[in-house]
């Protein structure tokens, strides 16, 4: 398995240039974020909803 990775790792550095590999892990970094941010946007609605339904 870590020849694997290891060999994985080597492709994408051979075949993408330095500055198109940051942008892309910056690119994935930012919709994790976004999805991050909906997803406990959305839990804190859905908590409020629940405590201020009751009534």
């Amino acid at each position: 398995m870590k020849k694997v990775t290891i060999f994985g790792l080597l492709a994408i550095l051979v075949s993408l240039s330095s500055c198109e590999l940051i942008g892309d892990i910056f690119e994935a970094g930012v919709w994790v974020g976004v999805m991050l941010v909906v997803g406990v946007v959305a839990v804190v609605f859905f908590l409020l909803a629940k405590v201020f339904g009751r009534r």
